[in-house]
Order: structure tokens, then C-alpha cells, then sequence
């Protein structure tokens, strides 16, 4: 009897410190997630919950996809104006192809804030703005119902650009420079069997937009055309300066190196 009190005793013991130890990882993980999710950028932040959000509505049945696609004829006649926005944040059924589109989407819009428009939120925005008004315009002459997968394929594009002379590895299969990652999902998205108008409209409006912001303007008689509204920096820039002694690495600025600057380094030196 009192080897079985000590025994039931034991287990007693050995089934509170399991749980207690449940309890601590399972804190511990939710404290690890708050912690990553609030170090995400703002913009980031927003689209990609909302992204997610939208997914989960759907598969959870709060919503249908036929509530969220874009439709012309039930904007302007029907005022369901949310399906200006829906179609962006709408990437498929749970599975492969979402996360695959997620997680492309989460690393360059990221990756983007972070570096090209670190300190320049309105700009971002404004950047967001003008790729969704391209692509909505688009498709007003092609049937497409979704943008997501081309609104990441622009992010990619933009980043890739001015990125240049960074290497990428895909899935350790091809080792290639930045510039050719649209090029190399594009390929993947055909043996996906996919639509690849989607992912050319993706590219077409990120080079129209890397073109307006980074080429045009520094080439003879070529000015800025893109000038984000000074309400949206009222609203999205914060009062805070930027740090003065951030100095990003050569292939985290804008265009993989500072061009440019051997020469100014001589210039001073003269």
C-alpha cells in the first residue's frame, strides 16, 4: 500500500510538472510571436495580416470568394466598393500556393521597408497605391479577378532591380543574380501550371514604377513624376528623424552598390 502511495504520489508530481512545463513553452511561444510580429514594419504589418486574415475568413466560411473579387459592374452599380481592396489580399485556398505566396510576399515587402524605404512610410504607401491603380486599370481590358500573386511578383521586381548584384538560390537548385528571380518564379508559376498573365502584369507595373522612381529621373531632361502627396506623409511618416548613424551594407542600398562613390571619394581627396 504505501508503494502505491508513493508511486501514485510521484505521478502526481511528474503529470503538474508536465503541465507546468506545457504551460512555460507554450508562453514562452506566444511571447516569441508577439515579440516577431510587432518588430515587423508597419506597412508590412497591415498587409500581410490582412492577407492572412482574409485567407482564414475564407477557409473558415465567413466569407466566400465570389464576395471578393473584382467585379466592375458591382463597384459602380452595386457600391461594393470593398472589392477594390479584396482582391489584393485574397492568394487562394489554404495549401501550397499560399504559403509559397506568403512567404514571398512577407521576405521582399519586408525587406523593401526595411532598406529602400527605411524611414519613408508615405513613400511605401504611395508605392502600394500606385501598383494597385495600374493593376486595377488592367484589368478593367483582361479578365483577372485576383491580384495578390501579382502584387507580390511587383514587390519582388522592384526589390530585384534595386538589388542587382545580390546572388539567389532557389531552393538549391539555381544560383542566379537578383534581377532574374521574376523571371525564375515566372517559369515556376507555368510548371505549377499556372497563368503566367498574372505574373507578367506583376513584372509590367514593378518596371514601370522601378523606371518612373529610379531611371527617368537621373537621365537627361528626366524628372521625378512619382512625388508622394504631402497629406500621405502628414498621415503615414512619423515626426521621429531618421537615425543619422544608420549606415546600410553595399548590397542593402538601392541598386546592390553605391555607385558613385569611388569618385566622390577622389574628388575629395583632390
Amino acid at each position: 500500500m504505501i508503494h502505491f502511495y508513493k508511486r501514485f504520489k510521484n505521478e502526481v508530481i511528474d503529470s503538474s510538472s508536465l503541465k507546468n512545463r506545457k504551460k512555460f513553452i507554450m508562453a514562452n511561444f506566444q511571447a516569441v510571436v508577439s515579440q516577431w510580429f510587432l518588430e515587423m514594419p508597419p506597412v508590412t504589418r497591415v498587409y500581410t495580416t490582412a492577407c492572412v486574415m482574409t485567407t482564414v475568413a475564407v477557409f473558415l466560411e465567413v466569407v466566400t470568394p465570389f464576395q471578393l473579387y473584382f467585379n466592375p459592374s458591382l463597384i459602380f452599380y452595386k457600391f461594393q466598393v470593398w472589392r477594390l481592396i479584396t482582391p489584393f489580399l485574397f492568394f487562394g485556398n489554404l495549401g501550397f500556393n499560399f504559403f509559397f505566396n506568403m512567404i514571398f510576399t512577407y521576405r521582399y515587402c519586408r525587406m523593401l521597408e526595411e532598406v529602400s524605404f527605411r524611414g519613408k512610410c508615405a513613400d511605401y504607401v504611395f508605392m502600394f497605391l500606385f501598383g494597385a491603380l495600374f493593376m486595377i486599370l488592367f484589368a478593367f481590358f483582361v479578365n483577372l479577378l485576383f491580384f495578390g500573386q501579382a502584387f507580390t511578383i511587383m514587390l519582388v521586381y522592384v526589390w530585384a532591380r534595386r538589388n542587382s548584384s545580390a546572388r539567389m538560390n532557389f531552393f538549391g537548385l539555381l544560383t542566379f543574380n537578383a534581377p532574374y528571380l521574376p523571371w525564375v518564379l515566372l517559369c515556376f508559376s507555368i510548371l505549377l501550371g499556372n497563368s503566367i498573365a498574372v505574373d507578367v502584369l506583376g513584372m509590367a507595373v514593378g518596371h514601370v514604377y522601378y523606371f518612373l522612381e529610379d531611371v527617368f529621373p537621373y537621365q537627361r531632361g528626366g524628372k521625378r513624376l512619382l512625388v508622394t502627396p504631402l497629406w500621405l506623409k502628414s498621415i503615414c511618416d512619423p515626426a521621429e528623424t531618421e537615425d543619422p548613424d544608420y549606415n546600410p551594407a553595399p548590397e542593402e542600398r538601392p541598386g546592390g552598390f553605391n555607385w558613385g562613390g569611388a569618385a566622390q571619394e577622389q574628388e575629395n581627396e583632390d
